[in-house]
C-alpha cells in the first residue's frame, strides 16, 4: 500500500511539473501547442500546405489553359468528357482525325450492321456490329491513355499516373513504377478469378438446365438428380460466380493501389537501422512561444525510433 501510494505521489509531481510546458510569456495564455497560433503555413517550414479540395472544373479549364499547373486527374477527367482535348493540350494536333475518324467509323458501322442483323437476323452482321463498337472504344481507350502519357509532370514517377495507368490496363502503372515482379501476380490473380468464374458459370448452367428439365413433367428426364438437388446446386454455384466477379473486382482495385503506393514509396528512404531506444529526460525551461522561462524543470521519458 506504501508502494502505491508514493507512486501516485510521484506521479502526480510530474504531472504538474510538465504542466510548465503549456505556461506562456508574452500575452499568450496557456492551452496546448497551437491554441492560440493563426492558422496558416509556419514561415519557419520548407513544408507547402495543401489547401487543394476535390474536384473543381474551374481548375480543370485553367489548367487547360495554361494559366496553372494542370493535374493528371484533369487530364483525364477533361480527355473522358471530350476526347482530343488533352492532344489539344500537348499540340498533337495530328492525331485528331486519327481519333475523330476511329471512333465515328467504329460507332457508324456498329451502327449500320446492327440495324442489319435486326432485319435479318444473320449473325455475321451481329458478329460485325459487336467488332465495330469494340474497336470504337478501343480508340477512345487509347485516346485517354496517350492524354496522360504525354502530359509532363516533375514528378517522377507519379502515383496519379501510375494509379490511372493500372487503371487503364491492369500492371501497366507498375511496369511505370518499375516494378515488374508486380505484374505477375496481379495478372496472376485475374487469371484465377477468370478461370473460376468460368466453371462456375458453366456448373450453374449445367444444373440450371436440370433443374428446368426435371421440373418439368413432360420433358422425358429420367436422370437421378432430381429438382431439388439440382435447385440446391444451381444457387450455389450461381453464388461462386458472383463471388468471382466480386474477387476480380478487388484484385483489379488493389492494382490501382498497388500502383498508386509504390509509386509515392519511390523515393522511401529504408535505412537497415531498426532500433527503439527509451531513456529519462529533463525539459529544460525555454523562452518562446509554449514554454515559460520561468517555469520549473519536467521530467519524463525521451523515445527515439530510428526505421
Amino acid at each position: 500500500m506504501r508502494r502505491f501510494i508514493t507512486f501516485i505521489i510521484l506521479l502526480c509531481a510530474v504531472c504538474f511539473s510538465a504542466s510548465a510546458q503549456f505556461t506562456q510569456n508574452n500575452d499568450i495564455t496557456g492551452g496546448p501547442p497551437g491554441k492560440n497560433v493563426q492558422s496558416g503555413v509556419n514561415p519557419e517550414s520548407d513544408v507547402a500546405a495543401d489547401t487543394t479540395s476535390g474536384f473543381s472544373v474551374k481548375q480543370m479549364v485553367r489548367g487547360l489553359l495554361g494559366k496553372e499547373p494542370l493535374k493528371t486527374s484533369y487530364a483525364l477527367a477533361s480527355n473522358a468528357i471530350l476526347p482530343g482535348v488533352m492532344q489539344v493540350y500537348n499540340k498533337d494536333y495530328w492525331k485528331l482525325p486519327i481519333i475523330y475518324g476511329g471512333i465515328g467509323t467504329g460507332i457508324y458501322f456498329g451502327v449500320t450492321n446492327r440495324n442489319k442483323y435486326l432485319d435479318t437476323g444473320e449473325k455475321k452482321y451481329s458478329t460485325i456490329a459487336a467488332l465495330s463498337f469494340a474497336g470504337a472504344g478501343a480508340v477512345y481507350w487509347g485516346t485517354l491513355l496517350d492524354g496522360v502519357v504525354s502530359l509532363h509532370t516533375d514528378e517522377h514517377p507519379d502515383p496519379a499516373k501510375a494509379a490511372i495507368y493500372s487503371a487503364l490496363l491492369p500492371g501497366l502503372g507498375q511496369a511505370y513504377n518499375g516494378d515488374w515482379w508486380h505484374i505477375p501476380i496481379w495478372y496472376g490473380g485475374l487469371m484465377v478469378c477468370a478461370y473460376t468464374y468460368h466453371f462456375n458459370d458453366m456448373q450453374y448452367k449445367r444444373f440450371r438446365y436440370i433443374y428446368n428439365m426435371a421440373s418439368d413433367s413432360g420433358s422425358g428426364y429420367t436422370g437421378h438428380i432430381s429438382a431439388s438437388q439440382a435447385k440446391v446446386y444451381r444457387d450455389l454455384y450461381r453464388r461462386y460466380r458472383d463471388y468471382s466477379i466480386v474477387s476480380a473486382i478487388v484484385v483489379y482495385a488493389l492494382n490501382i493501389i498497388d500502383a498508386n503506393v509504390f509509386a509515392h514509396m519511390s523515393d522511401f528512404n529504408v535505412n537497415d537501422d531498426l532500433s527503439f531506444n527509451v531513456k529519462p529526460a529533463v525539459i529544460e525551461p525555454l523562452d518562446g512561444r509554449y514554454f515559460a522561462s520561468n517555469s520549473p524543470l519536467s521530467y519524463g521519458f525521451q523515445m527515439n525510433l530510428t526505421f
